[in-house]
């Protein structure tokens, strides 16, 4: 019997456990309960992107492996819209939270309207959601493609507009760049917490044919090659806000979750290695209870942020 309280709360989301999913690579937790009891199991999960009104996504191929344990994906968040997302998959969701395991939509848009709209129809048809992740890294249609929340303005922007929407707790998911400014911009506009890393932009080249791996040229690289990367941003990040942060970026063992709780992350996700070994939710979570007792701590928030340099 584990003796340390593995209880946190990330911005007003309480999780009996610190492990949550990315999203993208979790589906919408039905899909991994063959494996293991996702609601018994899981602190949290964090369902696929979600705009207001269906996206079709990116063509074929969408997928690519690398060498170097990593993976590209160029899905372009395909998804069914917010109010058939909660008739297809409300029931089980609801479920999920039943049983004790943190539900939280992430909300998609390419301008600042979609994400008001989505988030108000997931405030109004959503009862089951603890809390909503905002993916500011959409591209942002009218500005010719770039990342919604490429600069502190624009994220902060974003922020500002849903935030009056929802009384629930906001994350906001960050692209892997400027962390500590934008997150502080965050911060300042009303987040209740941050997630990140998202993937990192990559390129793969297949020799043979002279072509992209996938349909398009470039791509988000994830899975155990970016991990140090995302350790450092979340540190970084961690210096910068004084809100919970969600450590995401290859983690595929309790060692790896218990690096992002040093730097700094009081939640951390399970992504791609959920694609290669799904059934390793259990296991990590055991392990990673083992490591808080060894580091005779009597709660693991004790542990959040208390790297030595």
């Amino acid at each position: 019997m584990v003796s340390v309280n593995m209880a946190v709360n990330l911005g007003g989301i309480a999780m009996r456990n610190p492990l949550n999913t990315a999203s993208g690579t979790y589906g919408n937790g039905w899909q991994f309960e063959g494996f293991y009891d996702v609601g018994a199991t899981m602190g949290a999960i964090t369902c696929k992107g979600v705009a207001a009104e269906p996206w079709a996504g990116n063509p074929a191929p969408r997928l690519a492996e690398l060498s170097g344990s990593a993976i590209m994906n160029s899905v372009g968040l395909q998804n069914p819209g917010v109010a058939s997302f909660v008739e297809q998959y409300g029931p089980y969701l609801q479920g999920l939270r039943d049983k004790g395991c943190q539900v939280i939509c992430q909300v998609a848009g390419h301008s600042i309207d979609e994400y008001v709209r989505a988030t108000e129809l997931y405030e109004e048809l959503a009862p089951f959601a603890s809390g909503f992740e905002i993916n500011i890294s959409c591209p942002n249609i009218a500005a010719g493609g770039a990342a919604m929340g490429a600069t502190p303005a624009a994220a902060a922007e974003v922020m500002r507009a849903v935030r009056p929407r929802t009384s629930r707790p906001i994350v906001v998911k960050m692209a892997p760049h400027d962390v500590a400014e934008i997150g502080r911009a965050l911060e300042d506009a009303g987040a209740d917490a941050l997630s990140l890393i998202n993937t990192i932009p990559g390129m793969s080249i297949d020799v043979r044919t002279r072509k992209s791996r996938l349909s398009r040229p470039t791509a988000g690289v994830s899975g155990p090659a970016i991990h140090a990367i995302a350790v450092r941003m979340v540190w970084e990040c961690a210096q910068a806000v004084s809100i919970p942060l969600c450590g995401i970026g290859g983690v595929s063992s309790a060692e790896d979750a218990a690096e992002m709780i040093l730097a700094g992350a009081t939640a951390v996700s399970l992504g791609t290695v959920n694609m290669y070994d799904p059934a390793c939710a259990p296991r990590i979570l055991a392990e990673l209870e083992q490591w808080a007792e060894l580091q005779g701590v009597s709660d693991i928030n004790e542990l959040i942020g208390a790297f030595e340099c």
